[in-house]
């Protein structure tokens, strides 16, 4: 018998920051998590103004991120890197949940979840542009997806101002324009790319809140705070490092699939905790989507 290479041997026990593990764990936390921040943001709206609450949300979740990681010896970005976690972290969280959270004021979670499904196609058509199109099978699941969408659509009730349907389509795109732009930039690695993305946000959102005239409330409602504390522990460090990192090493369409998602898990939210009504075309929406997220998470990657 011929003896066995080691360097060629396959190892016993599969390390646990693989890609293969940590994927379908990090999407679980996209699908779950960011579905419940839309009823939190609703609840943290009966105190703070929109961009402030983004604001300070982003400011605490990325400070203890950025002071953790540092004690624990990472590096500090580049100024390069400084600079692209800055036009990242406009695009996605100003551009992205700022806008959601302006919207919510006048639209309600579950069609602020709606019509933020759409973001998939953006980010198909700006992946395209720098020349990573959908595959054939993930196109067809992205259609799937926005079928779904518009078929629990048309169990929802549609009302609210123009302006906040307006701001949900343009965070739409912007967060789809800020995740294609990011994946070919020199950005911080690894949790440092969130912190660093969240403190960048955080500064633009204090400024646009302040200088709109908000104001931070003198005496929020403990479940307004609340919403608020979990937005940033669950919302943003548990849920966008997931995001990030899905990403890094996943295909767009696979990375942007929560958008999909989202519009059930939301509608199950509501109806769970705020007494919200499911309909029939609200049912059979959700089956939709998540058959156009199963289209979409079997995708292969084309060989090259």
């Amino acid at each position: 018998m011929s003896a066995i290479d080691p360097s060629t041997a396959a190892p016993a026990v599969r390390r646990l920051d693989e890609p293969r593990l940590l994927i379908p764990l990090a999407l679980f936390a996209l699908y779950v998590i960011w579905g419940s921040t839309y009823l939190g943001i609703r609840y943290a709206l009966e105190s703070y103004p929109p961009f402030l609450l983004a604001g300070v949300r982003f400011l605490g979740a990325g400070l203890a991120m950025y002071v953790f990681l540092r004690l624990r010896g990472v590096r500090p970005p580049t100024p390069r890197q400084w600079r692209n976690a800055a036009v990242t972290g406009v695009l996605l969280l100003l551009g992205g949940n700022g806008l959601v959270c302006f919207a919510e004021q006048s639209l309600s979670s579950g069609i602020a979840a709606v019509a933020v499904a759409s973001m998939p196609l953006f980010a198909a058509v700006f992946s395209g542009m720098y020349g990573q199109w959908p595959s054939r099978r993930e196109t067809v699941g992205l259609l799937v997806g926005f079928a779904g969408v518009v078929v629990l659509n048309l169990g929802s009730g549609l009302s609210g101002s123009r302006l906040g349907a307006l701001a949900l389509i343009v965070a739409a795109m912007s967060w789809a324009f800020g995740s294609a732009w990011s994946k070919r930039q020199d950005m911080p690695a690894g949790p440092m790319n969130t912190s660093a993305q969240m403190l960048c946000a955080s500064a633009a959102l204090l400024l646009l809140g302040f200088g709109t005239g908000e104001q931070l409330p003198a005496h929020p409602t403990v479940r307004a705070t609340a919403a608020v504390v979990y937005l940033a522990l669950f919302g943003s460090i548990v849920a966008f490092s997931s995001y990030l990192y899905v990403l890094k090493h996943a295909r767009p369409a696979l990375a942007t699939s929560y958008a999909y998602v989202n519009p059930p898990v939301a509608v199950l939210f509501g109806v769970l905790l705020a007494g919200e009504h499911v309909g029939p075309f609200d049912l059979a929406g959700m089956a939709i989507i998540l058959l156009g997220v199963c289209v979409i998470t079997m995708a292969k990657k084309p060989a090259r």
